[in-house]
């Protein structure tokens, strides 16, 4: 019986050895890709999390430099903040606050340099609306009308598609071309929520180009 039993667990063993013969090396490296995976996952958030600390602290550096009206330094920071941690939030935000520094200073070139590098790069639809509307007008202010139209004809959010409507048409009024901006007032009056102040003043555009648009009942302007 003894040796019966022994028998069978020879044959069982044999099997095991003949299966991981065949299939370990299978299995092994599996198991090292669902680990490796893993791991670098954790990896991966902790790398993220240690970028966005370090990210704010340099954030906080622009911010600084913007208070101190220091060009230079908000310059640096910045250039800082775009080398290191250029896919983040913080840095998108500090190219903002970097061009509305730079405006402020007079170096125009610089804040259109920071707008643009937001509006090609920010992973946040709005941050992009933000830059590109910011840019399109410090484009128009220096009578770049083309380039500005360029910026404005971009897809924007259905939240934002109304301010761009409306710049789009203050450009096209400004290049001479009453036509075209009584259309994109029209379009923007459209876009814009009834509920909006800013849409009075469209409707005062249109009226200005001998448009006349319906204004919505009370009751539907309330909603």
């Amino acid at each position: 019986m003894a040796s019966h039993l022994d028998l069978e667990e020879q044959e069982q063993l044999a099997e095991i050895k003949h299966f991981w013969k065949t299939y370990g090396n299978l299995i092994s490296w599996a198991l090292i890709a669902i680990l490796g995976s893993y791991a670098a996952w954790n990896g991966y958030q902790y790398w993220q999390r240690a970028q966005s600390t370090k990210a704010s602290a340099l954030y906080d550096e622009v911010e600084k430099a913007v208070a101190a009206n220091d060009a230079t330094r908000v310059e640096r920071s910045l250039t800082d903040m775009k080398d290191k941690f250029g896919t983040t939030h913080f840095a998108h935000q500090a190219g903002l606050l970097a061009a509305r520094s730079f405006y402020a200073q007079g170096k125009t070139d610089q804040a259109k340099a920071a707008l643009a590098w937001v509006s090609e790069n920010a992973a946040t639809p709005a941050l992009k609306d933000v830059a590109r509307l910011r840019l399109a007008a410090l484009l128009w202010e220096s009578q770049a009308f083309d380039e500005a139209l360029k910026q404005l004809n971009a897809s924007f959010t259905p939240e934002m598609n109304g301010l761009a409507s409306d710049m789009r048409a203050d450009v096209l009024q400004a290049k001479g071309q009453p036509i075209e901006a009584a259309a994109a007032y029209q379009q923007a009056w459209k876009q814009i929520p009834p509920n909006s102040d800013y849409r009075r003043i469209v409707q005062a555009k249109l009226s200005a180009l001998g448009v006349q648009v319906a204004s919505e009942p009370p009751e539907m302007a309330a909603k």
